[in-house]
């Protein structure tokens, strides 16, 4: 039965490492969409979305499966209960790379992304994406140092959120409320990705040490 509970945990990491990937891909598509205005990344992105929440199930079924039939304890049962709250994140780490890619494509074929704001939206993906791998990486490795550093990463990412808004709240800003409007929810999405990424983080965090910290609020 213990090898039986070893190839379950396995499996679950395996699973976790994969979403992650999607994760990861999803939102570096949907950056480049979002800046060159590509219908066809757009799209590719939003279809495959099924693709990682196909995986969050995955999960959960496993890890009830093993709760029933394994009895886990001590760090094999951490495990498996953060797997589930990982899986969540993870997922709507998914979700969010969507509305970035939805965002691209209401606005096909014009760019969504005035040119004021391309810097600060390229170095946002740049940061989601470092942060994304850094989960995968956490994963595979179990390394509760590393996951404690996605707590800089978030600062940085919540750093060019504030500049987008200065951007956005300058009195010259030349594109009107809907564009406005537009860059402050790609602003919220990316940050609310990186906060994913870093409750993921977290979870790994508590499976290593046991010890927990307070997560910060997601949507």
């Amino acid at each position: 039965m213990r090898d039986e509970l070893r190839a379950d945990l396995l499996e679950v990491g395996r699973l976790l490492v994969s979403m992650a990937e999607a994760a990861r891909t999803a939102m570096g598509h949907a950056t480049e969409a979002l800046l060159t205005a590509d219908r066809e990344i757009c799209e590719t992105v939003i279809a495959r979305d099924v693709e990682i929440n196909d995986l969050q199930r995955q999960v959960d079924q496993l890890v009830y499966d093993t709760l029933a039939r394994q009895a886990p304890v001590a760090t094999d049962l951490r495990l498996v209960i953060t797997g589930i709250q990982i899986s969540l994140d993870i997922e709507r780490m998914g979700d969010l790379a969507m509305h970035v890619a939805k965002t691209a494509l209401r606005r096909y074929p014009a760019p969504a992304v005035p040119p004021e704001l391309r810097g600060v939206i390229t170095s946002m993906g740049e940061v989601a994406d470092r942060m994304a791998g850094k989960v995968g990486l956490v994963l595979t490795t179990q390394n509760a140092t590393l996951g404690a550093e996605l707590e800089s990463d978030d600062d940085a990412m919540d750093d060019l959120q504030r500049q987008l808004f200065n951007v956005l709240l300058h009195r010259e800003w030349p594109h009107g409320a809907e564009a406005a409007i537009d860059g402050a929810l790609l602003g919220r999405f990316y940050e609310r990705y990186a906060d994913h990424a870093v409750n993921a983080g977290r979870q790994v965090v508590y499976l290593v040490t046991g010890e927990t910290s307070e997560p910060p609020g997601v949507a």
